[in-house]
């Protein structure tokens, strides 16, 4: 197959120096050999020296800004494969390495991972250019690496033409588990989605939803920023401003964009949160900017920075407020640090890094320990090959432990000891000491099936991502003893998505944050709910009360719920539903017992005149009243009257709605059927028209008129009932009340049933006003007209009264209007005679009754001959009945009677004789 070779070239940084590039292995920072060679990107130096000459040339410059933090990951990873060789892992064979200082540059990191993809024992480090790589054997088997994301995107989408592992412990962009676009890319973090996911959770726990970030534009800063939206919008947490700043130091705009970003948090007042997703020398820079406005506020720190002691160590850097960050979870790393102590012994010959660090240790010895920080990382390469000239060499133990980020040292040594595992799958049946025993590829598969336990037991392996799912450490920046200290406040469970405190006093410290207040707005109290202002932001809003039957338990509510019950109810601004409160008539109600009352004593009253007529049942009052039986029919029905006031007291039921109507209107239709058997028959018995008494004795059938009268209104409760029965309904109508009460089901019935008793009722007053000049002593028509009356006036004052009235007092309107109609008839039929029989009992005789009725037929008869005249006047054309005219033989001549009108002429009528008058009376004592 034909083939292009690339040649690595040899960048040349520098003639004659120390750091100078003479041939491609001078480009490695630290190397060994071994059976097995794994490569290994760092950031060594955080930026790297741009020319100042024109034009530019393809020449890789020397760097600067020598980081602690990333030489001790280089420092691991170094550590972790002599650990590795030193044990039985790997049965015999020796893990090899080979570490570049990216620099932080993309540039650089690409001519690093050109020399990986460099095929094996090649003189020239030259790349194939082929179709197939399945049997291609590269320079390394793996690559541990790189510190950041943007540069692992662009390595891991070079080594992915080989599928070459590449593992690393600190590029945590949530892109990068897309297995599509980086399908041999691991890591032994997790994504960034977990960690925004945890600031978030912070952010919601701690009551705040305006936030500021600020983040470097590169790559990783821009996906960090893009995950950490998303969850925000999800927990609605609002973000006031973003700032970006250069992803390099040497842009010319950086120390404007700082200035910018500090004036804007200034400005922020309500913005006491500021969430920082930035590597660790742009928030060194920023730090420094923000103590010179004495900027005080909540910095969340993301894994990049949360850990990093040079940023702790700034001078008052108490005074910016509080830092909370999140780092990786941290192992036992107590063999690292033995390490550590005993590298001032280790060759420097292979790793320029170590050399660089004594070198940098020389220089800048005799410094304070902030001042020592700063002086390190200040040191180009070229300055440092100036100043380290008669300077003798010192070493520092206490400087590189106290620099150390458990996180990302326990995640470099993971990240190797998951290669040494997948070669060591991978070498169960062959011979890996010869380097074309496997390829990269075949390694990559055995990777993904990797197991780690360490020494607590705890198991690690990648996920289909290519993620490892470990957990986050909450970290607290804490003064103590005058000297700030990076403490482990909780442990947030990424799988969970909860945090874990160990301790009382690390959740103590956790509940202090939320004193601190960063809200757009006021909180909403419970019994509010948030109103959206104009504002873009969800996060800024007014608060109102919740209106009426509605509510809010819980700060911060975007709606207020409804009471979900017609039986529940809520006042404005309320925090819950109250369970209204039921009304009906009650028993112990002072009207119900009032009513009651007054029934009973109707009932007392009936009862009472049933005694007084049954003991005088053979007088004349009593046997001229219809007789026992009528009397008993009519004081039965108002008994029932009276009783079926009960029925419209209490908790209404469907037999109590049923009943109350049906019986009122039954009984009291009986009654009226019965006093109209009444009012005919006294019309019969006086009445001197003959014809009136024709019709009168046609029409006078008493049981018929009864049983049918009463009949049509059991038909019409009865279809009532089963039609359009009345039940038990619950008024809402009142707010904060449910009132019990009867719907009768229908209004038409109800008023057809009040209807048929009112027509009764007129027909039997027309009758009774007809009688109504009877004997003074019998006068019961006069009587019935005026219970008439009373029962017209009662329930034409209470049809706009019912209609207008509601309430628990509903019902005590229509037993009002039951007892007036009933105590009126009852009493206009009753009393009279009640009283004639006990106050008048001389009048209560045969003898006197039949003298009464004596002289009231003799009046009669001597009317009835003039009463047939009529008077015809041409001047007014009237007809008069004249009575009372001849009554005596006074003004008779001849047995004829002469009348005369004042101003007309002399009417003539004829006189009849005396003994009609006894006829005429027998006539009406027998009818009677």
């Amino acid at each position: 197959m034909a083939f292009v070779s690339f040649l690595i070239p040899c960048f040349v940084i520098g003639t004659d120096i120390a750091f100078s590039c003479q041939n491609a292995d001078d480009f490695v920072g630290a190397s060994s050999p071994g059976d097995i060679v794994i490569g290994g990107l760092f950031a060594v130096h955080s930026e790297m020296l741009h020319p100042k000459e024109d034009p530019i040339k393809p020449v890789i410059q020397n760097c600067a800004g020598f980081e602690i933090q990333v030489f001790l990951q280089t420092l691991a990873m170094i550590h972790a494969i002599e650990t590795i060789n030193n044990s039985t892992l790997l049965s015999g064979l020796t893990l090899g390495y080979e570490i570049y200082d990216t620099c932080a540059e993309v540039t650089k990191a690409m001519a690093s991972a050109l020399r990986f993809l460099s095929k094996f024992n090649s003189s020239e480090d030259a790349v194939e250019f082929k179709c197939n790589y399945s049997d291609y054997i590269p320079r390394i088997k793996a690559v541990t690496g790189a510190s950041y994301s943007e540069v692992s995107m662009a390595v891991s989408r070079l080594l992915a033409l080989q599928l070459i592992p590449q593992v690393s412990p600190a590029s945590s962009a949530e892109i990068l588990s897309d297995k599509i676009r980086f399908p041999s890319f691991f890591r032994t973090i997790p994504s960034d989605f977990h960690q925004t996911r945890a600031m978030t959770r912070l952010i919601c726990e701690s009551g705040w939803n305006w936030i500021g970030v600020i983040a470097t534009d590169d790559d990783n800063g821009r996906f960090a920023l893009e995950s950490f939206g998303v969850q925000a919008m999800v927990n609605n947490v609002c973000i006031a401003f973003k700032e970006m700043l250069p992803a390099y130091l040497s842009d010319s705009t950086f120390h404007i964009k700082v200035d910018g970003a500090i004036e804007k948090i200034v400005k922020e007042t309500r913005v006491n949160v500021i969430v920082v997703f930035m590597r660790q020398f742009h928030v060194l820079q920023l730090f420094k900017k923000a103590i010179e406005r004495n900027v005080n506020k909540i910095w969340i720190a993301s894994d990049n920075w949360s850990a990093a002691v040079k940023i702790s160590t700034i001078p008052n850097i108490r005074q910016l407020g509080t830092i909370v960050g999140f780092g990786f979870k941290s192992g036992d790393i107590s063999s690292f640090q033995d390490f550590l102590r005993n590298l001032h012994k280790k060759p420097t010959e292979n790793n320029k890094f170590l050399r660089e660090y004594i070198m940098l240790l020389s220089v800048c010895a005799q410094l304070e320990y902030h001042d020592f920080q700063t002086c390190i990382s200040n040191q180009s390469q070229d300055d440092l090959l100036e100043n380290t000239e008669n300077k003798h060499q010192v070493w520092r133990d206490d400087f590189l432990n106290a620099n150390i980020e458990p996180g990302f040292i326990q995640s470099t040594i993971l990240a190797v000891y998951a290669i040494a595992h997948a070669i060591k799958g991978q070498c169960k049946d062959r011979n890996c000491k010869n380097p074309s025993a496997f390829t990269p590829w075949e390694l990559l598969e055995e990777l993904k099936k990797v197991i780690i336990i360490d020494d607590d037991n705890k198991e690690f392996k990648f996920n289909s991502n290519g993620d490892m799912s470990t957990s986050y450490e909450v970290l607290l920046w804490k003064e103590i003893d005058g000297h700030m200290k990076i403490t482990t406040m909780a442990e947030y469970d990424a799988e969970k998505g909860d945090f874990i405190f160990e301790d009382e006093e690390k959740k103590k410290d956790f509940l202090d944050l939320k004193k601190v207040q960063s809200t757009c707005s006021q909180h909403c109290r419970p019994g509010q709910m948030k109103k959206v202002t104009e504002s873009p932001h969800t996060c800024c809003y007014e608060c109102v009360y919740c209106p009426e039957n509605h509510y809010s338990n819980q700060t911060d509510m975007d709606y207020c719920y409804r009471c979900n019950n017609k039986t529940y109810w809520a006042p404005i601004n309320s925090t819950t539903c109250y369970r209204k409160t039921v009304y009906f008539l009650a028993w112990t109600d002072w009207f119900a017992v009032f009513l009651l009352l007054l029934s009973t004593f109707g009932v007392v009253l009936v009862l009472s005149i049933c005694v007084i007529f049954t003991k005088n049942l053979n007088t004349p009052v009593v046997k001229a009243s219809g007789g026992l039986t009528v009397c008993y029919i009519i004081l039965f029905s108002h008994f029932l009257i009276f009783l079926s006031t009960v029925f419209f007291i209490d908790v209404p039921t469907d037999f109590k709605c049923k009943t109350r109507q049906a019986l009122f209107g039954i009984s009291f239709t009986l009654c009226i059927s019965c006093i109209l058997i009444k009012s005919l028959k006294i019309l019969l018995a006086f009445s001197f028209d003959p014809k009136l008494q024709n019709f009168l004795k046609c029409m006078y059938k008493p049981i018929p008129i009864v049983v049918i009268c009463t009949g049509v209104q059991v038909i019409i409760c009865t279809c009532w009932i089963i039609f359009r029965t009345p039940f038990v309904n619950q008024n809402f109508s009142i707010p904060k009340a449910i009132i019990l009460e009867c719907n009768e089901g229908s209004i038409v019935a109800f008023g057809i049933m009040l209807g048929y008793i009112a027509a009764l009722a007129f027909i039997c007053f027309i009758f009774a006003f007809k009688g109504r000049k009877l004997p003074e002593n019998y006068n019961e028509a006069k009587f019935i007209t005026f219970g008439m009356l009373i029962y017209f006036i009662a329930w034409i004052v209470f049809i706009p009264v019912y209609a207008t009235t509601f309430g628990k007092y509903l019902p005590a309107v229509e037993i009002i209007v039951v007892l007036i109609s009933n105590y009126g008839i009852l009493c206009c039929t009753f009393l009279p005679k009640c009283y004639i029989i006990i106050y008048k009992q001389e009048t209560n005789t045969k003898s006197a009754f039949l003298k009464m009725v004596y002289t009231y037929s003799s009046k009669s008869a001597g009317s009835v001959a003039v009463s047939q005249v009529s008077l015809d006047s041409k001047s007014s054309s009237f007809r008069a009945t004249i009575s009372d005219s001849c009554e005596t033989e006074k003004n008779s001549v001849n047995g004829n009677c002469h009348f005369q009108v004042p101003g007309q002429p002399l009417i003539k009528g004829k006189v009849l004789p005396k003994n009609a008058a006894r006829t005429m009376a027998r006539k009406r004592i027998s009818s009677i």
